[in-house]
């Protein structure tokens, strides 16, 4: 089994006779390695006991905003930066609605408003509420966002009307999933990210950073992952939590991260250097506390290693992206450092007056030798996963011209 199969699944179980079938599902998903979550709505519990879903999944079903497992253990917004994915089924009109219009009444469709890993829904419902306009809507616009529509499937459904609207049996749901999970454009490549500052010393309390918060190379290592790639993720200091990632590498410094890069980055099919690295360290860190006693003091300061120069620079060079961060003159200098530094592609940024850094969103113009293209302004995850969408186009287009060399 790939491990891009795996991971933790979140299903949620809305009201409708077909919520059986998610029993069975539940099951299958266990079978094939995932780590599974059942939240039910009320109507749910009225089709099928949580008990059932409790035995097949190994955890507590949640099923309110309200009740004790999310006050102590975990909040809904913990629950949905644990899943890896959300998976619906059945998904009933209703709840299609809510999800289109951004309802959140109850826990799970909270879930799906706040969570920002991929959801899939599979439909469940009479035949005639399939094909009114109104569902239909939903689903169009539910798609248009991004949500995974998996069926509904034809046939004969338990009011005794045949038509559309049957929710898919849990193997083709699963058969769904994990083939999308399979075919992701970055399948088993392997993917080195930077993240975060780095911190330069200037005495054992003191040190020179940024005010980059890693949210952007977490997003970039979440979205590679999502892609299918093994990923290595290179941090420096941050109050997040990093995704799920096969090789995790914290640093503190810029000399850190050039070491732990170096080292690591043999055989890497794709660097991507998002990290907002110190450009210089103090020539000597203090070994005690510098008191406050001059009225002025001098720092002397050096230039720090050029980790994506260096990789840049490697013989057997991997695909190279670099960030530029920028607080005027954003196309130039990006492709002035596109060139310098012999980079594949780089992705650039305008900081500052509540800009690139310390936000929840962000826009990109990426720049590669003979092509440019501009990411609008979303979350940094959905920014994240265009902006792989893109280096895997860019380097499928690059291995594809030097073998045909």
């Amino acid at each position: 089994m790939n491990r891009s199969c795996r991971g933790r699944t979140l299903v949620g179980v809305t009201g409708g006779i077909a919520a059986y079938k998610s029993a069975e599902l539940v099951r299958l998903l266990r079978r094939r390695d995932h780590e599974v979550q059942v939240v039910m709505t009320e109507s749910a519990t009225r089709f099928v006991s949580p008990l059932t879903f409790q035995a097949l999944s190994g955890r507590t079903v949640r099923t309110s905003l309200w009740d004790e497992a999310g006050e102590a253990a975990m909040g809904h917004i913990e629950l949905a930066r644990w899943a890896d994915r959300i998976l619906v089924a059945p998904a009933s009109a209703d709840f299609l609605a809510k999800l289109n219009t951004g309802l959140a009444d109850d826990l799970l469709a909270t879930l799906c408003l706040v969570a920002e890993c991929p959801l899939w829904v599979a439909p469940a419902m009479n035949r005639s509420m399939w094909r009114h306009p109104a569902t239909q809507a939903n689903v169009k616009s539910l798609q248009l966002r991004g949500v995974k529509i998996l069926g509904p499937a034809e046939g004969e459904q338990a009011c005794g009307e045949t038509g559309p609207g049957r929710m898919l049996a849990p193997e083709e749901i699963l058969s769904s999933l994990e083939a999308e999970l399979q075919a992701g454009p970055l399948q088993g490549t392997r993917v080195m990210v930077t993240a975060g500052p780095t911190r330069e010393a200037i005495d054992p309390v003191r040190y020179i950073s940024n005010r980059s918060s890693g949210k952007m190379g977490y997003a970039v290592a979440q979205a590679a992952r999502e892609a299918g790639a093994v990923v290595t993720l290179v941090t420096g200091p941050t109050v997040l939590t990093p995704p799920q990632v096969t090789k995790l590498v914290r640093v503190e410094s810029a000399g850190e991260m050039y070491e732990a890069v170096m080292k690591w980055v043999e055989g890497q099919d794709i660097f991507i250097a998002t990290a907002a690295v110190a450009d210089y360290a103090p020539v000597e860190k203090e070994k005690n506390k510098i008191k406050k006693k001059p009225e002025t003091i001098q720092l002397e300061l050096t230039r720090t290693p050029d980790i994506l120069a260096s990789v840049a620079a490697l013989e057997n060079k991997p695909f190279t992206v670099g960030f530029a961060a920028e607080t005027r003159s954003l196309a130039q200098y990006a492709r002035e450092k596109l060139v310098r530094k012999n980079l594949d592609m780089i992705a650039a940024n305008i900081v500052g007056e509540k800009q690139g850094f310390e936000v929840e969103d962000n826009a990109l113009d990426v720049f590669w030798p003979g092509g440019e293209t501009h990411l609008s302004l979303s979350s940094k995850l959905t920014l994240a996963r265009r902006l792989i969408g893109l280096v895997a186009e860019r380097y499928e287009a690059r291995n594809s011209t030097e073998n045909t060399r």
